[in-house]
């Protein structure tokens, strides 16, 4: 399954009251993930296997490192519990980092929140703007992360450019 999401990346030291703003606002709450995501040595973009109680897919991207909203082209792969998946691909291409991470998990629509604990990084949030078969365009998705990223009081001195695994390799955010 393709899909092209627009996403914000920020650090959070108020991830009760964004909880607050979302239950205010509506959200769908689906629950609280605890997600292994392996990262896998690719040439290009970036390649994850998530492993959790409540996702579970292959999933690869290619997305630009910047701070602010970036598109993310996505391609997923469900995967199941135990799948031999992970043993192959780690012996195939072998493994870059690991983010252990609980992941709180809620929808608005087609747009996604997660509140992050990341294992020796620390509190995150995160939108997420979900198309599938291009039904929105990125100047829409563009829009509904601006009007959350508002709502949500994210400052663009919390934006993060890099990714958690990134971040896990340079060890360069400081644990909260």
């Amino acid at each position: 399954m393709s899909r092209t999401i627009i996403e914000i990346k920020a650090r959070t030291n108020q991830p009760d009251k964004i909880r607050e703003t979302l239950k205010n606002l509506g959200a769908d709450f689906r629950g609280i993930d605890h997600q292994i995501d392996t990262y896998f040595k690719v040439t290009s973009g970036r390649l994850k296997l998530r492993e959790g109680n409540i996702e579970n897919h292959l999933i690869y991207y290619q997305r630009p490192d910047q701070a602010g909203p970036k598109q993310s082209d996505v391609i997923l792969l469900p995967t199941g519990p135990n799948s031999p998946i992970k043993a192959i691909l780690t012996q195939s291409m072998g493994v870059l980092a690991v983010v252990d991470k609980h992941r709180e998990i809620y929808f608005i629509d087609n747009v996604k929140f997660h509140i992050d604990q990341v294992v020796n990084l620390g509190s995150f949030m995160e939108i997420e703007a979900i198309t599938n078969n291009d039904e929105l365009t990125r100047d829409q998705l563009l829009a509904q992360c601006e009007h959350y990223k508002k709502l949500l009081e994210v400052t663009d001195s919390d934006l993060l450019e890099k990714s958690y695994s990134d971040m896990v390799l340079s060890q360069s955010t400081p644990i909260d």
